[in-house]
């Protein structure tokens, strides 16, 4: 039995031995072959912030350059120059910083033509900040027309990548160009003025509110005038347009009707963008870029509007800021509360129903005017005072009778809201039922 366990031992150990000597006399070197020629190598790998130029070159077509100048922000320099979409060049850089090939075609390529890469269809240069130049031809799709052959001028290697990477590539200035009609800082705005068929109105900013500036000072609606902001922010150029689309954009502007002329000034220009409108369409012209451009449908009918349409109907600012103190005052019965750190409380302290309470503040809060009037405000009957924002903040409504409506105005402030009486049936009611917590429960 002991022999028998030391002749497999001894069989064991021999066979070990005979797969060391093959491992041996068999280096990795062929399978480190085989895999390389399985995975092929990035054919172009940089660093997005190193490339500062780009030409793109098409068979056939014009020339595409672009240069990154001295603030970091890309331009067209030809074939002519425009300003560049920075999000736009982003994306080409991101394709082109880091190219992978599908597979390796062909180690040292001896004929070029066969890949269609000794005349490309593509040639794309690009240079770094150092000033090393690297030139990418692309040729023929495949014969399955799912990738294209690529190569890199000075290397003999043949690859094939996927047609999306062409994609990725082939642009031209249109596809790259800048399309914002105004290019203002949209993010440091303080005013703007639009003039309309209907009247000038011009806003400005103070933080993040708006005001009415024109044709008097007024509370604006700040979600209406953010709403212009956007519209001008987004104001851009079809995406299409050609020289034959510039010139016939330009003849329909010429006999347009004019719609209205926005002007948006930040901290360190003014910028102006004429709309009119022609038949269905509309079309606008800039002070920040050349040539006239048709622009979407809503963009010029968003401007048809009138000073109402952006004055704030809201009686009251406090919004959804939790109140410290209500008043309300409706004839010959008076209400006072005030807010505790949780609870709320009467003028002679009893601690009041804080679901009673809370519905008066909705009340109070969703006093909106149905239109604006310019008289009607005679002796008020109702006097509504919250207190909010930490106290920072007092707001006192007085609210007269008219007619079947009522008239109201904000304290110290010349502007007068028409409300229906039915907030204000609702306001008086849910005064009325405001009423004391119950008594706490003894155990």
């Amino acid at each position: 039995m002991k022999n028998t366990g030391l002749l497999i031992a001894a069989v064991v150990l021999a066979a070990l031995s005979g797969v060391l000597y093959w491992s041996n006399r068999h280096p990795a070197s062929e399978s480190t072959a085989k895999a390389s020629i399985d995975t092929p190598p990035k054919i172009l790998s940089l660093k997005q912030e190193d490339i500062s130029k780009i030409q793109i070159k098409k068979k056939g077509g014009e020339e595409l350059d672009l240069a990154k100048g001295d603030a970091g922000k890309w331009q067209i320099i030809a074939p002519k120059p425009l300003g560049a979409d920075q999000e736009a060049v982003s994306s080409l850089l991101s394709t082109v910083s880091s190219l992978n090939a599908d597979r390796l075609v062909e180690d040292k390529a001896a004929d070029l033509g066969q890949y269609g890469l000794a005349q490309p269809s593509l040639e794309l240069d690009v240079t770094t900040k150092d000033g090393k130049p690297q030139k990418l031809l692309l040729g023929d799709d495949t014969p399955a027309g799912s990738a294209l052959f690529a190569k890199l001028e000075g290397d003999p290697r043949v690859f094939t990548i996927a047609n999306y990477n062409k994609t990725g590539i082939d642009k031209t200035a249109n596809d790259l160009r800048d399309k914002r009609l105004l290019t203002i800082d949209f993010d440091k705005l303080s005013q703007v003025e639009l003039l309309t068929k209907k009247q000038d109105i011009q806003f400005g900013r103070n933080k993040q509110e708006w005001q009415l500036v024109k044709p008097k000072p007024l509370r604006a609606d700040n979600f209406q005038v953010e709403e212009i902001v956007r519209k001008l922010r987004d104001a851009k150029m079809e995406a299409s347009s050609t020289d034959a689309d510039v010139k016939k954009a330009a003849a329909a502007f010429a006999s347009g009707t004019q719609v209205a002329t926005a002007k948006v000034t930040d901290t360190a220009s003014t910028q102006e963008l004429q709309i009119r409108k022609s038949k269905d369409d509309y079309y606008a012209k800039s002070s920040a870029v050349p040539g006239i451009y048709k622009v979407p449908s809503d963009v010029g009918q968003g401007f048809d509007k009138n000073v109402d349409d952006f004055r704030n109907k809201k009686l009251f600012d406090f919004g959804y800021d939790e109140p410290s103190k209500v008043q309300v005052h409706d004839g010959a019965k008076a209400y006072f509360l005030t807010k505790g750190s949780q609870d709320w409380w009467s003028a002679d302290s009893k601690k009041m129903d804080s679901a009673s309470v809370q519905s008066l503040i909705d009340k109070i809060r969703e006093l909106s005017a149905s239109k604006f009037v310019d008289s009607g405000f005679t002796t008020p009957a109702i006097e509504v005072t919250v207190t909010s924002n930490d106290g920072k903040r007092l707001e006192k409504i007085l609210i007269a009778k008219s007619g079947d409506n009522y008239i109201a105005k904000r304290e110290n402030e010349p502007a007068l809201y028409q409300l229906d009486s039915s907030p204000v049936s609702d306001l008086q009611k849910a005064a009325a039922d405001v009423k004391p917590a119950p008594p706490a429960v003894k155990k």
